[in-house]
């Protein structure tokens, strides 16, 4: 399916200027809308694949510059080097990623080519954390999170606040997010009552569906796509 590219800048409530990559399918829609948070490693090429990939499936795609508070406009960082994200990565607070949120929120529901009430969120890594967060502070119909290292322990009180089901995806042999952790986010939501799907790939690592890293699992990805196009189709539904 052809779709139309274009970046956008949006104006955040703190007095902050936003840069996102935005993604839509060709013709009138109406169409579901989906933030797509990125890795640590800025909304590089792969982020960018990857909302193209969610428009021509017909969504409208927001991927949003999480560090546009200490880096450059087009910020991408190096895989092989984590040294050189981090001061950004660890930047970051719950106070600007809210505020993010909303700003990309109102841009997808200020658009008429996406459908009322048809907008949900996906992160990978460091994205899986946020879309947790996210969907703490609008009101998403479904969320999804991708090896989202970081949700416990500070976002665990959150989770009572959380508005559309989660779906989570786990590496089995990822190393950076131990299984207590894993479990202490699954106990948060059945604690506060909240709908979720859980799904852990067991001989997946961390980072497996990012094609350009070495983690990356061709198998593992497939499946994942699959179940979250279902997850999606399923929420998301008029």
């Amino acid at each position: 399916m052809a779709h139309q590219t274009s970046w956008i800048e949006l104006k955040v409530a703190d007095g902050t200027t936003l840069r996102a990559y935005t993604v839509r399918p060709a013709g009138p829609g109406p169409f579901p809308g989906l933030m797509v948070f990125q890795e640590a490693f800025g909304v590089n090429g792969h982020i960018r694949d990857v909302a193209e990939r969610f428009a021509d499936e017909g969504y409208v795609a927001i991927a949003p510059e999480l560090f546009h508070r200490t880096a450059p406009p087009g910020f991408e960082g190096d895989y092989q080097n984590f040294e050189g994200v981090k001061p950004h990565y660890l930047a970051i607070t719950a106070a600007g990623l809210e505020a993010d949120t909303r700003a990309a929120w109102d841009w997808l529901a200020g658009r008429a080519e996406v459908r009322p009430g048809a907008i949900a969120c996906i992160g990978y890594c460091l994205g899986g954390r946020v879309s947790f967060l996210a969907n703490t502070v609008c009101p998403f119909k479904a969320a999804i999170a991708y090896y989202g290292g970081g949700i416990g322990p500070e976002l665990l009180k959150r989770a009572p606040d959380l508005h559309g089901p989660m779906l989570f995806f786990w590496g089995g042999l990822d190393l950076h997010i131990p299984p207590e952790q894993v479990a202490a986010v699954i106990e948060s939501l059945q604690q506060a009552g909240k709908p979720y799907i859980n799904v852990a790939i067991s001989y997946a690592n961390h980072a497996f569906f990012c094609d350009d890293r070495a983690n990356y699992n061709e198998q593992a990805a497939r499946e994942a796509w699959a179940l979250t196009l279902a997850f999606l189709r399923e929420k998301l539904r008029a």
